[in-house]
């Protein structure tokens, strides 16, 4: 072995071996174990989010292999319809300077397909550099040909069912892609806002006394007015209302119910008018408590005008411009005045209620246009300010506006015919599916969530006006009529339609997520009957993020259960965020985002600065990021290696819980790593070649031996259970400490005195060897779903002496340790927790007396038990080495001991005698000299806290951290006087 552990040397190649010898295919003889990846996207790059996901799956798809089950980890990638058409967008316009209108629809998706062929397995290959033991030839792709079969197949059945049906409703719009997005694709941001009040006149010049009073009953005010007051963030929405609403309970209002008022914008002489109606929604002590309905615009609204009949205008076109279709301002006003008194409306969609000056305008130049008509005509609600002027009433508020995540503009809610997936039907099994355990989530609370969601679901809008994508098998005649069918050519044959009518293929493409929704059943052949179907579904389980339980998680269910009659899978383990070391999100607009390759092979700080900041358009906000980069990673990145990765990830599992992505944790797995290396670099040194009782010859077990072994059974055990109930956390803390702690830092130290003494039997030496060769190759293999690529080099080499064949052999299908409960003694485990405690006091003493640590000491024992006694008898080497012996006595009567530094080990009085180990003058000199120093850093922190201005001024934190300095130097200070009158008494 190499003398320094260098990962770059060794991942690559392994992995490339593993997959040259098809070792990640399904072959054990046990039980089917199958995991899903949830399908990153083909336009992606491996961030912390996948690299934390796939460490939990990869770690769990090893465990279970080594297990003997019969394993399969599913790869594939999803087509991420917005993300993969933007990016060919923006790659067509910088190098052709053209849009895909200019190339048409099947020429802009070819330029699709071939950046995909080109580009698009950027993501697979930074799996593999995180050790992902995936199948990769069965890697599948959600446009790939027998996906889209089976997502054609879906379609057309829900469709004959009546669950699958085209209709108008209100969806999140994306003006800039011109396309419906999912909720999860909308980012929604507090951003600076304001809230404008406005009046809107009641129709005929009515007038009504309104009275305000407070909450004992008392008339606060009282006026007589001829409007209703409103409050609005989005004045240009006004045109579009279709009532006012108040609540029920409302007194001020109650004289106003089913009159009418007047929008007070658009041409005077064609003012419409509009109903006041109540309703549960609005809340009496928010704003006026008139809360205006714009149906089309708004999903609140939406509801409320669904509940009550109103009729829904829809403003804008699909740029979000104000329409300029549909009849003018005047013909409409009058219809929708028409509609306010009750007479049926039978076109809504030709009604275009914006008047013809805003027509055509981006909504946000209307919003000006439209509060400056309002105000100068004087309908505005006005305040006083401190100067007694008379200014229209603006609130300035901070208000949540929606983004959308990848085209970054605001999305409107937008009233368009998509097509929709009935939901009802579909989500009672998926309820029932985890009220009776047939799906368990783990941490089981997110059930709460899930039962939250699905009991209160929306029908499902599954349409997307994009190009990319599965398009929706559905064609339209002349006329407008639906036809659902696989091909055009079933559409004619299934309807019966006569070969000179004229079928159109509807235009939109289906939502990402209705194809995702079949990925545990159609990446296996669905709706083919096939062997894998049969062996691997249901799944065992999906790791997964909170984030998409309702988007993904739940849509599977309703999926899988309706066409398979089978849960997707057995158990969802939820996980939580990777969150930056303070627990702020992840963000390019934050740069504090860490790229996993870059944590494994490193990087230096200038490319790390590059990567925060190439793609910000303000240099302020980049000169920022620039700085704290330089703060956080002065040296840039350190290369760590992919295993030191995987196990800071591994220790951060808790369950559901985000996780705080800690450099210092990862430096620390990379010292870690460093450990066993040099560890099997000893083992090795002290093992090959020689005589370690492979063939079970005759052996002496030391008590060190009988202990490390004692240890192993009961690390066996507790790793495995936290594996088993998906605490990674509990599993990698339990290993770290059996390696680092007691292998590493007591076994190999015990080791030496049976190596190294020449007097030892063959017997001894060849147990000690085998002992320590086999609990490192067993540790190996408890560490190989953690931790792949080290323990794959390292057992490679250790194998042959623990008599195992390694070559054409893996450590990745050797067995998963089982413990053996004859093999756990606790008298071993008692008698060397005695012996770490005598070794540790002795240390203990040289450090607090400043002795040397090669120093050889004579050491005392007394006041213990008879146990103690024979304990010393028995262990006298172990411990004349390890803790640099001269002697070791047994004091029968306390009372002859000298002056000694103490410790306790039980009842049991640790005593090193202090005359002549020490020059008493120089180490009193040097006390003095300690505790003046500490005498000095107490005097200047007492004074800070008697100082009333600084406890004044200070944070409680910064003042409660100062309280705990000066208790810690006063404790250092009392040990050092203890020491000194110690040493005074010699």
């Amino acid at each position: 072995m190499d003398k320094t552990y260098q990962p770059e040397h060794i991942e690559t190649p392994w992995y490339q071996r593993w997959e040259a010898d098809d070792r990640f295919a399904p072959s054990g003889k046990g039980e089917p174990y199958a995991i899903m990846i949830p399908p990153p996207n083909v336009t992606g790059s491996l961030h912390m989010g996948h690299a934390f996901q796939d460490t939990i799956m990869d770690t769990l798809i090893r465990w279970r292999r080594m297990q003997g089950h019969n394993t399969l980890w599913q790869i594939g990638t999803d087509h991420a319809g917005i993300a993969t058409q933007m990016l060919v967008e923006r790659k067509l316009a910088a190098e052709e300077d053209k849009s895909r209108h200019d190339l048409g629809r099947e020429a802009f998706i070819d330029k699709v397909w071939e950046w995909k062929h080109e580009s698009g397995g950027q993501i697979t290959k930074q799996l593999r550099r995180m050790g992902a033991s995936l199948d990769w030839s069965r890697e599948r792709f959600t446009m790939d040909n027998g996906f889209y079969r089976a997502v054609q197949e879906v379609f057309v059945r829900l469709f004959d069912e009546g669950l699958i049906y085209r209709g108008k409703r209100l969806v999140n719009w994306d003006p800039m892609f011109e396309s419906a997005i999912s909720d999860l694709e909308v980012e929604n941001v507090e951003v600076d806002g304001h809230m404008w009040h406005f009046k809107y006149p009641l129709a005929g010049g009515e007038t009504y006394e309104y009275v305000e009073k407070d909450q004992d009953g008392n008339v606060t005010l009282r006026e007589t007015r001829d409007y209703i007051s409103i409050a609005t963030t989005r004045p240009e929405t006004m045109l579009g209302d279709g009532a006012v609403a108040v609540h029920p309970s409302d007194e001020r209002y109650a004289p106003l119910v089913g009159k009418l008022c007047e929008i007070p914008v658009g041409p005077r002489e064609h003012r419409r008018l509009i109903p006041i109606i109540t309703d549960d929604y609005p809340d009496p002590n928010f704003g006026s408590g008139a809360v205006k309905i714009t149906g089309a615009h708004d999903f609140n609204d939406y509801a409320v005008a669904k509940r009550n009949a109103i009729p829904l205008y829809n403003l804008m076109d699909t740029r979000a411009q104000m329409r300029v279709d549909g009849l003018s301002y005047a013909e409409s006003a009058a219809l929708a005045t028409r509609a306010a008194r009750g007479e049926p409306l039978e076109d809504v969609s030709a009604v275009n209620l914006v008047p013809e000056e805003l027509r055509g305008l981006d909504r946000f130049e209307a919003r000006k246009q439209v509060i400056e008509a309002i105000t100068a005509e004087g309908l505005a609600v006005t305040t006083r300010d401190e100067d007694g002027a008379e200014r229209p009433l603006v609130e300035n508020k901070k208000i949540m506006q929606p983004f959308g995540d990848r085209s970054g503009v605001v999305i409107e809610p937008y009233l368009t015919d998509q097509w929709f997936v009935a939901v009802e039907s579909l989500a009672r099994p998926a309820i029932e599916a985890v009220e009776n355990g047939n799906i368990q989530f783990v941490p089981k609370n997110y059930e709460n969530m899930y039962f939250a969601w699905m009991r209160d679901l929306q029908d499902w809008c599954i349409s997307r006006q994009l190009w990319w994508g599965h398009r929706i098998p559905a064609w339209y005649d002349a006329k407008g009529n639906i036809y659902v069918a696989r091909t055009e050519q079933e559409a004619r044959e299934k309807y019966g339609l006569a070969p000179d009518v004229t079928l159109t293929q509807d235009e939109d493409v289906l939502d990402t997520w209705f194809s995702s929704g079949l990925w545990t059943f159609a990446t296996l052949g669905w709706p083919e009957q096939t062997p894998e179907l049969a062996t691997f579904h249901p799944t065992s389980v999906l790791v997964t993020g909170f984030d998409i339980i309702f988007f993904w998680v739940a849509r599977m269910i309703m999926l899988t259960l309706k066409f398979t009659g089978e849960v997707p899978f057995k158990q969802v383990y939820v996980h939580g965020l990777v969150r930056d070391a303070q627990g702020q999100k992840m963000s390019k607009s934050k740069g504090n985002v860490l790229d996993p390759i870059d944590l494994i092979d490193g990087i230096d700080l200038d490319r790390l600065i590059e990567k925060r900041t190439g793609n910000l358009m303000q240099p302020q906000k980049a000169r920022a990021i620039a700085k704290a980069t330089r703060n956080e990673f002065p040296e840039g990145i350190e290369p760590h290696g992919t295993d030191a990765l995987r196990y800071t990830f591994l220790s951060l599992a808790t369950t559901g819980r985000d996780v705080k992505f800690d450099m210092g944790r990862l430096d620390g797995y990379r010292n870690f790593c460093n450990k066993l290396w040099n560890a099997s670099r000893y083992v090795l040194m002290n093992a090959e070649g020689q005589d370690c009782g492979a063939g079970n010859e005759p052996v002496e077990l030391s008590l060190a031996d009988r202990w490390i072994v004692s240890k192993l059974q009961r690390t066996e055990t507790r790793v495995t259970k936290a594996l088993e109930e998906f605490r990674f956390d509990i599993a990698s803390q339990t290993l770290y400490d059996f390696i680092w702690n007691e292998y590493c830092d007591w076994y190999l130290e015990l080791s030496k005195p049976v190596l190294w003494d020449e007097s030892a039997s063959l017997e001894a030496k060849r147990g000690t060897r085998r002992t320590l060769v086999r609990v490192l190759e067993t540790t190996l293999r408890l560490a190989h779903p953690m931790m792949p690529f080290i323990t794959e080099e390292i057992w490679q080499r250790i194998a042959p002496s623990a008599g195992k064949r390694t070559e054409g052999d893996s450590l990745m299908n050797q067995p998963w340790p089982t413990p053996e409960p004859a093999k756990i003694i606790e008298t071993a485990e008692q008698d060397i927790d005695w012996l770490k405690g005598v070794i540790v006091a002795v240390r203990n003493i040289r450090a607090e007396m400043n002795i040397a640590p090669g120093k050889p000491l004579e050491l005392l024992l007394t006041k213990g038990s008879a146990a103690d006694q024979a304990r010393l008898e028995a262990n006298r080497r172990f411990l004349a080495r390890l803790a640099k012996l001269e002697s070791a006595t047994w004091l029968d009567d306390p009372a002859q001991a000298p002056l000694s530094a103490t410790q306790l080990v039980g009842d049991m009085e640790v005593l090193v005698p202090m005359a002549d180990l020490i020059d008493k003058d120089t180490e009193l000199a040097r006390l003095a000299k300690e505790i003046a120093k500490q005498d000095k850093l107490i005097d200047g922190t007492e004074k800070k806290l008697g100082n009333e201005s600084f406890l004044a001024k200070a944070p409680p934190a910064v003042v409660e951290k100062e309280r705990g300095k000066l208790k810690e130097m006063r404790s250092a200070r009392a040990l050092l006087a203890e020491q000194q009158a110690k040493i005074g008494a010699l």
